[in-house]
């Protein structure tokens, strides 16, 4: 009786089977100029990771928020980021890095005011954050823009005169924004040269005020507005880092592309992926293998790489329980998005007829609701 009551949720929401509990993926689903699949494996008791996919005629776009802290920052991205790219999008006659930037900026200014509303029931709110990965295509040209350090990753035909000629090689689209990089604690530490302290290596990981990887996200209230750090409410859950300026960022990196005829295929992935897989590995993966559930074999991979590095066998690390599970690994969330040039979609018209709408990865793994939250 159950199997058949949730049966529906698996085809609505995507498999998960039996097996693998903390595992949820769809089946290739279309967008304007090819096909697309997901999957997610969740490690946090509250899966912090959140992915989205809007397909139409005309445009794709495709989210991935890897929240911290709390998995409230990234639901609520969840719920508006795509609305106001679309509003501005329509009122600015077209997709543009200008639109992109401000739907950015108006989701980070609507949270902080989430934040500050919830401030006397929940003050930790101010701690949490997400990064922010976005892809958009229109017109046959890709924008990728990021906070933090989820991935965009390209697959596409080397070109004559390239190792590995006619075979498929990884470009990298997005900007890790993580002070483990060098340049980008470099970036942070010019920006206060008055605080010799702004960058810290704690147990061997370089953190900003030895408490945080990335340098640019949506929310981390308290690192951004010195009001929130100050308060004594907010002081009952974190000591107070008396900040004489931001010490973090809402402002993406965007890049623009013209989609060519070689672009295979797109990878786009929170850091957790990227903790155990290269550029090179993943899209290896992807050109060598079948596209039916694709996202999932991605993943799959993933987790036999933590598990090896615990020497566990895969079997054994699947019987893991969340949250303890995050000692192995991070959630991971995976989207491949394949691109099938035609003169249909190079003109902007795609290929498939009608408008697809929407669809969330869920908040959390057991409860299969791609739609149930209350940001």
């Amino acid at each position: 009786m159950l199997e058949r009551c949730l049966r529906p949720l698996e085809m609505c929401f995507g498999g998960g089977g039996s097996d693998q509990t903390l595992l949820w993926d769809t089946d290739l689903k279309p967008h304007a100029s090819g096909n697309y699949s997901i999957a997610v494996v969740q490690a946090n008791s509250s899966l912090e990771d959140q992915a989205q996919v809007f397909t139409s005629s005309s445009a794709t776009f495709v989210g991935v928020y890897d929240g911290h802290g709390g998995p409230q920052a990234s639901r609520f991205i969840t719920n508006h980021l795509f609305s106001f790219l679309r509003k501005f999008t329509a009122e600015e006659g077209g997709l543009s890095e200008e639109v992109i930037k401000k739907a950015f900026a108006v989701t980070e200014e609507e949270f902080l005011r989430f934040v500050k509303q919830s401030w006397i029931s929940r003050p930790q709110m101010a701690s949490v954050g997400s990064c922010c990965l976005l892809g958009a295509i229109s017109k046959d040209v890709l924008y990728v823009a990021n906070l933090g350090d989820s991935r965009a990753v390209l697959g596409r035909r080397a070109s004559e005169g390239e190792a590995n000629c006619g075979g498929v090689v990884a470009e990298r689209l997005s900007t890790d924004h993580n002070v483990g990089v060098e340049e980008v604690r470099k970036e942070v530490e010019a920006l206060h040269p008055d605080d010799a302290h702004i960058v810290v290596c704690t147990r061997g990981v370089w953190r900003i005020k030895g408490i945080i990887q990335v340098s640019r996200s949506i929310g981390d209230a308290y690192l951004k507005k010195p009001n929130f750090d100050d308060n004594p409410l907010f002081q009952q859950f974190a000591c107070p880092l008396y900040l004489k300026r931001p010490v973090m960022t809402a402002e993406p990196s965007i890049l623009m592309r013209k989609l060519k005829a070689n672009d295979l295929f797109l990878v786009f992935a929170s850091d957790g992926l990227w903790e155990h897989l290269t550029d090179e590995e993943v899209v290896q993966i992807v050109s060598t293998n079948p596209r039916t559930g694709i996202a999932k074999r991605v993943v799959t991979v993933a987790l036999e790489e933590a598990a090896k590095k615990r020497d566990m066998r895969y079997d054994e690390l699947k019987k893991v329980e969340k949250g303890l599970r995050r000692h192995f690994h991070d959630d991971i969330t995976v989207i491949v998005l394949y691109l099938d040039h035609s003169k249909e979609s190079i003109n902007g018209r795609s290929r498939h007829k009608g408008d697809y709408g929407c669809i969330n990865t869920p908040i959390d793994i057991f409860s299969q609701s791609a739609n149930d939250f209350d940001l």
